[in-house]
């Protein structure tokens, strides 16, 4: 028989079952689909009662959430200051207010980068090991204004993750851009650097919560702004450079993360960085990318890096529909497989099976959750913000982001993947922790957390063409939800 699972009573938007209600689960549901929802609160479910069943324990619990969110660019935050003050306004509401994605954690590149409007480097000037010439100032008409209105809007607050692609070319053995490596007689310059960057964005009423030492260290191509390591080279310039310069100016509270590129060479990094009490002891924990795959999350290599050093943070530090240009105002793309990125063209053939096309809906979904259920504590987008070039870009290395915007047309547009991640970072807040989830639907992917207020979110993906019933059960109390076809569903149980 079926039956409407809020039956005659609704109170606060919060659903229940009017039968037997003792022993019902209060839930609110939130779903964004490819039906067309978009984070919408779902106040009726036509479901029978399920076989498939969700099983909640808060009792046995995993890692402790950093946050989620995405990357202040330079792009980014140049096209903001095209829009009009109102379309700005609601852009970085959409992000960081209340009613908005509300991120706690993001990331910024140090110096320029691809997502930059050309090259640049806080220290120009060759030769000046003290860095007295030092300034941020190319960050002050773009990237910290975005910022500290982020923050002004932010009422609990983010963490920022900063990031270098380059050094300074004076610095490197190369001198160049792209590529090449640390020259060792900068090592103590490069670590000073470091420091500097804090007291300058300090300076500018911004807390920095932690340093990446080197995005992408084994390279990007040379197709922009990078710098090679080793993993024993960079364990080198953290435990003898970059730790104790951080220590001695009295920012040893700052997090260092190692490694920032993907997860399939995870176990030889975290084998190095941690292999012993002197190696590890100026990590905070460990960086990492999705770019080796469209679909595979690398669980063996992200439980590896946990067991390795499980009191450590394991933060996903970078994502993105990479080589696209976005699709704008066609919702239908981001859930149809149609999406290519860099390995369709450029990936060994021995990878390619790990390239196939996608639905970047799909991938986000799937992605986040499979992180949460491997230990991954913090997971950072990349850009907030892109044209409907997928730029700008100094090296026409188009992408998708979140939020579209048209400048000249003074237009938005927040495709799926914006209301994909906010179903995580909206709902699962600093301090959460990951709780059992016991699913027997092969169809479904779950995860979930009990947030400090002792609230319980659940994060349900059914990637499947076809509606999915189940039970969802904690302590004796359950319900009966059904889930869209392509969908994603918060399910927020209040203090239990």
């Amino acid at each position: 028989m079926k039956f409407l699972a809020i039956a005659s009573v609704i109170t606060l938007g919060i659903l229940t079952i009017s039968c037997s209600s003792e022993n019902k689960l209060n839930v609110k549901v939130y779903e964004t689909s490819a039906q067309g929802n978009q984070m919408t609160q779902i106040d009726s479910f036509d479901t029978d009662q399920s076989e498939n069943k969700i099983i909640l324990d808060p009792a046995k619990t995993y890692q402790t959430i950093t946050g989620f969110g995405g990357s202040f660019t330079e792009s980014s935050a140049s096209l903001l200051n095209r829009m009009s003050k109102k379309k700005r306004a609601e852009v970085i509401d959409a992000y960081f207010g209340e009613s908005g994605a509300n991120y706690t954690l993001t990331r910024t590149h140090m110096n320029s980068c691809d997502f930059s409007l050309g090259h640049y480097s806080y220290a120009p000037v060759e030769g000046d090991k003290e860095l007295t010439n030092f300034s941020v100032k190319e960050d002050t008409d773009d990237l910290i204004p975005m910022i500290k209105e982020a923050m002004a809007t932010s009422k609990d607050g983010f963490r920022i993750l900063a990031s270098p692609w380059t050094a300074p070319p004076w610095m490197k053995d190369n001198k160049d851009w792209m590529g090449g490596k640390l020259l060792p007689e900068y090592y103590d310059t490069w670590a000073l650097f470091f420091s500097k960057y804090l007291d300058a964005y300090k300076k500018e009423g911004i807390d920095v919560w932690g340093f990446t030492v080197e995005n992408e260290p084994l390279g990007n191509g040379n197709n922009w702004e990078s710098m090679h390591y080793s993993p024993a080279e960079m364990t080198n310039f953290v435990q003898k450079h970059l730790g104790p310069k951080l220590e001695k100016d009295g920012k040893g509270d700052v997090k260092i993360l190692g490694y920032d590129q993907n997860r399939e060479h995870l176990k030889e990094w975290v084998d190095d960085m941690f292999q012993n009490d002197a190696t590890a002891k100026y990590f905070d924990g460990t960086a990492i990318h999705w770019y080796a795959s469209t679909f595979e999350v690398f669980p063996e290599e992200l439980q590896y890096a946990h067991k390795k050093a499980p009191d450590k943070y394991l933060i996903q530090s970078e994502a993105c529909a990479d080589s696209e240009v976005p699709a704008w105002q066609d919702d239908q793309w981001y859930w149809s497989k149609e999406a290519t990125d860099w390995g369709w063209d450029w990936a060994p053939e021995k990878d390619k099976h790990l390239h196939p096309k996608y639905a970047p809906a799909n991938r986000y979904a799937r992605d986040i959750i499979g992180c949460l259920n491997n230990w991954v504590d913090g997971w950072i987008d990349w850009n907030m913000v892109l044209d409907k070039q997928g730029g700008p870009n100094w090296f026409e290395n188009w992408c998708v982001a979140p939020v579209i915007v048209d400048p000249d047309a003074d237009e938005i547009y927040y495709t799926p993947i914006y209301y994909i991640l906010s179903h995580f970072s909206k709902h699962i807040r600093p301090g959460a922790k990951i709780i059992d989830s016991q699913n027997n639907n092969k169809e479904l992917m779950v995860a979930a957390a009990e947030n400090p207020d002792g609230s319980i979110a659940v994060v349900i993906f059914n990637e499947g063409k076809s509606q999915q019933e189940f039970n969802l059960s904690l302590a004796d109390k359950e319900i009966a939800i059904s889930i869209s076809p392509q969908a994603i569903q918060t399910i927020l149980i209040p203090q239990f």
